[in-house]
């Protein structure tokens, strides 16, 4: 599907619903097991790269998610993939050339110290990495503002610096969850256009930064922060004794302007050269970001965007059993037939065989 206007399909965003619940031990282990073997056969076939292009296409990580048996419709499909193919990738990430770092609420935080620990493992530089993971989280929580607050951040990458992110928001009112997909290799500039593309149903209107045509509002929202938190305070102060119009989306009665000095002044004391550093900057968050918003356009008709980037939805289908219950022995044998392909594949190198055979011994034979 593209959208009007589109030259190249979008992708990008996915609307879930919350459903509760967990995976059974017996799936997720089985899940485990594909996922490693999925991912050696695709890295040997198609190379790391291509393993990342894909991941970052949320309609091939949606039929990922149901090739691996997990509910189709619900948004648990994302924790619970990314953490079988971070589970399944444990011990091989060497054979396939890629590795993953985080995942679901406090080990999302962890990511930068995960990267590290890895590139000490396996001797690579993880700024580049680091850095990716860090903005392409600060982007979907602060830059665009969607109502979603995002929970679930998961890079995969390479050694040599190519990445994907998938992340996911959820929005407590409607208990719904919305996915972010990233591909490093095609982000021009984080801050104008970054995503993959967008899939998703659009729900109304989003604060987005990010959007090609709010440049003068992110140009602007630089300007602003290097000039110092006085000067925006007070601008601030004085559009709460207007009256904006209905139209407007960012109310002025939401700040409180001097609770905002602290992440103002982080900026100004930093002097962020542009909307991407003033965004990379600590303490400067979505506040922050709509305090920065509402000035440039209300007082300096700068126009900042509301377009929300959701433009597709997934047809909507059932919960658990739908639409069949998870095939255990049919499961079982398709690990069995991907293990057996991926011992026979022409790796090329005596080590990598071995390391498959070790790790054969390493798995349980019964769940």
């Amino acid at each position: 599907m593209v959208a009007e206007g589109d030259q190249v399909p979008r992708t990008g965003i996915a609307h879930l619903p919350l459903h509760g619940g967990t995976a059974p031990p017996w799936l997720f282990q089985r899940m485990v097991h594909l996922s490693r073997y999925l991912l050696l056969v695709l890295a040997e076939e198609f190379g790391p790269q291509e393993v990342l292009r894909r991941l970052s296409d949320p309609f091939w990580f949606q039929a990922l998610g149901c090739l691996l048996g997990f509910d189709w419709h619900s948004s648990g499909l994302t924790t619970v993939v990314c953490a079988a193919l971070k589970e399944g990738l444990r011990g091989v990430e060497a054979d396939a050339g890629l590795f993953i770092a985080g995942g679901k609420g406090r080990t999302s935080r962890r990511t930068p110290a995960e990267i590290e620990a890895l590139a000490e493992r396996f001797s690579f530089d993880p700024r580049r990495l680091v850095y990716a993971s860090r903005m392409s989280a600060k982007v979907d929580s602060a830059a665009l503002q969607d109502g979603y607050q995002v929970y679930h951040h998961t890079i995969f990458f390479t050694a040599d610096g190519h990445w994907a992110v998938i992340q996911q928001g959820m929005n407590e009112a409607t208990r719904y969850a919305r996915r972010y997909h990233w591909l490093g290799d095609e982000v021009e500039d984080f801050v104008c256009e970054p995503h993959k593309g967008v899939v998703s149903e659009a729900v109304g209107t989003a604060l987005n930064m990010v959007a090609r045509e709010a440049a003068p509002a992110r140009e602007l929202s630089a300007q602003l922060a290097r000039e110092g938190p006085e000067r925006i305070v007070r601008d601030l102060e004085r559009l709460r004794r207007l009256e904006l119009p209905r139209r407007h989306h960012l109310e002025a009665e939401d700040f409180d302007p001097r609770r905002l000095e602290a992440g103002l002044l982080r900026a100004y004391q930093r002097q962020p050269r542009d909307f991407e550093e003033l965004l990379g900057t600590e303490g400067v968050g979505a506040k922050t970001v709509r305090a920065l918003a509402l000035v440039s356009e209300v007082v300096y008709g700068a126009p900042a965007s509301y377009r929300d980037p959701a433009r597709y939805s997934y047809a909507h289908g059932g919960k658990d059993g739908h639409p069949y219950p998870v095939d255990r022995e049919t499961y079982d044998r398709t690990v069995q037939a991907l293990k057996r392909a991926v011992e026979r594949a022409r790796l090329g190198q005596r080590e990598k065989l071995d390391a498959l055979r070790r790790l054969s011994l390493a798995l349980p034979q019964e769940c």
